[in-house]
């Protein structure tokens, strides 16, 4: 009899009972299918992890990847910092739209190579108008335009995110330093959160990611850059495998202008306390209430 694995039963049973009845049947659902024999449907979520546990998984976890890619990587559970609370701001009156930044992403990040796909989103936008309906990500000609400006746009790790109200499983949440992450392996891929984040900051495998072994960076976390299974949603994290040991999100160290600004919202010394004391800066689509951590700002 073949195997059944935990997405597969979930999503079966949100299709039956509907989405509301799904959030409160899930739990029951997701202690019964441990009893499956393979270890990924054993695996508890992240947070009920033991330390003992956690190393099993990051075994596995890089044993599949050399197996599937030939490479050997080191994937580490990399926690917040007590006293840390970041946050990001971006200066649109620099930003020249070059794209260097979701480059950067991209290969940081392990994403798929066949969809050039990346957490960030240059979007060309009409000088005088915000409205994001109107910006366009697709351009081939020089930059920066006369008449234009560039909006990256990312996940703005809302302190009221809407993608953690609507996960039926609990997958995702946010982190005591502001990173709103993502349990991969506990993922069912019903992309409610996609559909609730106002930023349209979330990824969905539709297909196993396509990646050269040589091309994968080896420097990997389970809640970030770990080459991410098919049919899970996936998300910017702003690099918390980096930021955690003390260094930049990746998109940050490429700008070629210096329009990027990040750091730790509890330290008054720190660069982007300075910004929000001293720019005009504003958040999108404020009036939502999602209280992000992603700021922008304008040097007049």
């Amino acid at each position: 009899m073949p195997e059944i694995s935990r997405r597969t039963v979930l999503k079966g049973a949100g299709a039956m009972l509907g989405a509301a009845a799904f959030a409160r049947a899930v739990a029951p659902a997701s202690a019964w299918v441990a009893n499956l024999s393979v270890d990924e449907f054993l695996q508890r979520h992240y947070k009920e992890l033991s330390r003992d546990e956690m190393a099993a998984v990051l075994a596995r976890l890089e044993a599949e990847t050399e197996e599937k890619y030939g490479v050997r990587v080191q994937i580490q559970d990399v926690r917040p910092q007590p006293g840390v609370q970041f946050g990001y701001a971006l200066n649109l009156s620099i930003c020249i739209g070059c794209r260097k930044c979701a480059e950067a992403c991209q290969i940081e990040n392990n994403h798929d190579r066949r969809t050039n796909n990346s957490y960030i989103r240059v979007l060309e936008m009409q000088k005088g108008s915000l409205d994001l309906e109107r910006g366009t990500a697709i351009y081939e000609h020089a930059v920066p335009q006369p008449d234009k400006f560039y909006m990256p746009v990312q996940c703005h790790q809302c302190d009221n995110a809407p993608c953690v109200k609507v996960c039926p499983v609990d997958a995702t949440w946010k982190e005591s330093d502001g990173i709103v992450v993502v349990d991969y392996n506990w993922c069912i891929g019903c992309r409610y959160c996609e559909a609730a984040c106002p930023y349209h900051a979330r990824r969905f495998n539709w297909t196993a990611p396509e990646i050269r072994g040589e091309e994968i960076n080896p420097d990997q976390s389970y809640l970030s850059n770990r080459v991410r299974p098919q049919g899970v949603m996936e998300k910017c994290t702003f690099c918390l495998h980096r930021i955690r040991k003390g260094r930049l999100p990746a998109c940050l160290e490429v700008c070629p202008t210096g329009a990027r600004v990040f750091g730790n919202l509890l330290d008054p010394d720190s660069e982007i306390r300075w910004v929000l004391a001293n720019k005009r800066v504003f958040v999108l689509k404020e009036e939502l209430g999602t209280r992000p951590r992603f700021f922008y700002f304008f040097d007049k």
